[in-house]
């Protein structure tokens, strides 16, 4: 029964960071087409949780109003992160390598992906909340999923890469 608790938590760490790292690449994706938050992630959100588990007009309203509610911060986050990786990108760019401004705009960015996964664990307990036991084991078995197949993937671009030991 520990084992199995143990293995959800795992799963849904991993479904957040999952989530996160897409929403920032969605984030990435809208602003390089034009698209500006305009409640994308959380009606594509709302519409995959509908359709792959059922949820009733309440359900459907109630998770509405967890992403409206929670938008301001994931907006300000998404921001955040964006303005690390402009930072990033002009610190990789100058004609001098700054070894302590790198580590610095790092050191945020890590703060700031620590703050996103935070609240994207609150919106999914907020969301695990409103499901009826059969929506919460259908939920559970697809972060299982999500979690097989990511470390599915990650050990084999482990195994894919070249080797990295310098020449002598």
């Amino acid at each position: 029964m520990k084992s199995n608790r143990i293995k959800i938590m795992i799963a849904a760490l991993v479904l957040i960071l999952l989530v996160a790292v897409g929403v920032s690449q969605t984030v990435k994706r809208a602003h390089m087409h034009g698209m500006h938050g305009d409640g994308m992630f959380s009606e594509h959100a709302i519409g995959f949780l509908t359709d792959y588990l059922n949820l009733n007009e309440a359900q459907q309203a109630q998770a509405k109003e967890i992403f409206a509610k929670e938008k301001p911060t994931l907006d300000s986050l998404s921001q955040q992160m964006k303005q690390g990786h402009e930072a990033l990108k002009q610190l990789e760019t100058s004609s001098t390598f700054d070894e302590a401004k790198v580590r610095s705009v790092a050191s945020q960015q890590a703060q700031t992906m620590t703050d996103l996964i935070v609240e994207k664990a609150r919106i999914h307990s907020q969301l695990f909340q409103i499901l009826t036991p059969e929506q919460k084991t259908k939920m559970t078995q697809l972060m299982s999923k999500h979690e097989h197949g990511f470390m599915r993937h990650h050990q084999g671009q482990q195994n894919q890469q070249p080797d990295q030991t310098p020449n002598q």
